[in-house]
């Protein structure tokens, strides 16, 4: 399998790259079970991508039925060491417009009882989260949105919440008032794997309307957002291909290292089939043989 360094995840509206060519698609299992669906390897830009679609063919699957570590580990095995994130968000402040499209720096967990860690039977990390988004490829994204001509913001708080049903007045009003930015329901446990796995992440959030504080809130319909939705892929499309582009070979953020300092479990206290498991991920730390 060729090594491929670059993941695309995309969200609503964006279930494909049109842009990618030499395409093939592969089918993955993992420890965690079964991804979201096949990753659709080839090139863009003149490097290796793999784009999955993170609610599946046909968006069947809902926030919270996602198998966010098969997806990611699935990314790992694949080779990929950046992930570029695209995902619709509703906005919670009035300079945030629909189309816009922001670049988070900072989360805010709503979510109730989602798996987010590679760890646990037998083996204890811990990963810094200060700063959940690598910087470097957070750069690169915004950079790439004001190439492909969008109206980016750089920084911002994600909210995220279980859904699947909105918020509700009382809650929407409430993240305002801790000046959170944007909110949707996915991108956290992604950002924590990721993390967990020495891969880069970043979020591409595309507003597709205002939160239900907004006063014109309930004047919006669905095809209205729909159409949002498809503006916006159009233009996340442009943006990850320009971002790939410049992406470095080379890696010199905190990511690439992140598992060095966060094992406490001893190798001998390691379960083999753990060890096995996580091979992908914590092998160059523990090595595999028992």
């Amino acid at each position: 399998m060729d090594k491929v360094q670059i993941g695309i995840i995309g969200g609503s509206g964006l279930y494909d790259m049109a842009a990618v060519t030499d395409r093939q698609e592969v089918t993955l299992t993992t420890p965690f079970g079964e991804p979201s669906g096949p990753y659709v390897t080839g090139t863009l830009r003149g490097r290796r991508v793999a784009f999955l679609a993170r609610h599946g063919a046909g968006h069947r699957l809902l926030p919270s039925e996602l198998n966010f570590r098969a997806n990611i580990f699935g990314m790992k095995l694949l080779g990929v060491e950046y992930i570029l994130s695209a995902s619709a968000v509703g906005s919670l402040k009035e300079a945030y417009k629909p189309l816009d499209i922001v670049i988070p720096d900072q989360f805010f967990d709503r979510t109730k009882g989602r798996v987010s860690t590679f760890f646990g039977r037998g083996l204890a990390a811990h990963v810094a989260f200060a700063h959940p988004f690598c910087r470097i490829l957070s750069g690169i994204a915004h950079d790439s949105g004001k190439e492909a001509g969008a109206t980016m913001h750089k920084g911002g708080t994600y909210v995220c919440m279980e859904g699947p049903q909105f918020s509700t007045l009382a809650e929407s009003k409430l993240y305002r008032s801790w000046g959170m930015d944007i909110i949707g329901m996915t991108n956290l446990q992604e950002a924590k794997l990721a993390r967990e796995a020495e891969i880069c992440y970043t979020t591409i959030a595309l507003v597709t309307d205002y939160d239900c504080w907004h006063p014109d809130h309930d004047s919006v319909t669905v095809d209205m957002v729909i159409a949002t939705l498809m503006q916006n892929a159009k233009m996340a499309q442009d943006i990850i291909a320009c971002a790939v582009a410049r992406l470095p070979y080379e890696r010199t953020c905190e990511c690439a290292s992140a598992l060095r300092y966060a094992l406490l479990t001893r190798p001998e206290a390691m379960s083999a089939q753990v060890k096995k498991d996580l091979a992908p991920i914590v092998g160059k730390y523990v090595g595999t043989r028992h």
